[in-house]
């Protein structure tokens, strides 16, 4: 029986730039990368809150480019761009990160999955350049919100196993 696992992202601060969180995932490798890397499931988990995602565009190649943009109940649109630097499917991504509602505040992202008795293990790093860039980042709640959104995808593409149905 698969186990929700909503609220479960394990958040690290291991130096004065960088934020890691680890999040499993009841769902095999290859799948948790195409929930993350495929525009019809990012679009569905990429706004935390369940913001209206008005773009979703992703060039899935090393080169290619990302842009995210979701506009918030107030009418703040939310835009994340960026480059890859490594696409190693299913297991890593790496990419420049960039939301452009702080513009001193690159940083690169990559993204590590492991599988292991059907369980996906999520790492995802957030590598800024400088202290000023990371010191915006406050709150990890919208992140971790992204997460139990690509949970609850993944639950639906797996079907009823997946919610524990038999």
């Amino acid at each position: 029986m698969t186990r929700a696992r909503h609220g479960s992202a394990v958040v690290e601060h291991p130096n004065d730039l960088e934020i890691v969180v680890t999040r499993e995932f009841d769902a095999p490798v290859g799948l948790v990368f195409d929930v993350l890397t495929k525009p019809e499931h990012v679009r569905r988990h990429i706004a935390p809150f369940g913001e209206d995602v008005t773009v979703c565009s992703i060039d899935l190649r090393v080169g290619g480019n990302y842009h995210f943009v979701f506009v918030t109940e107030d009418g703040t649109e939310c835009s994340f761009r960026g480059t890859y630097l490594e696409v190693e499917p299913p297991v890593r991504l790496v990419g420049t990160w960039l939301f452009e509602g702080w513009p001193d505040a690159e940083a690169v992202e990559s993204v590590d999955l492991h599988e292991a008795d059907g369980v996906t293990t999520l790492t995802w790093r957030l590598a800024f350049k400088d202290r000023a860039g990371r010191d915006h980042w406050t709150k990890t709640d919208g992140l971790e919100a992204n997460f139990d959104n690509v949970e609850d995808v993944l639950r639906e593409l797996l079907g009823p196993e997946a919610s524990g149905a038999r």
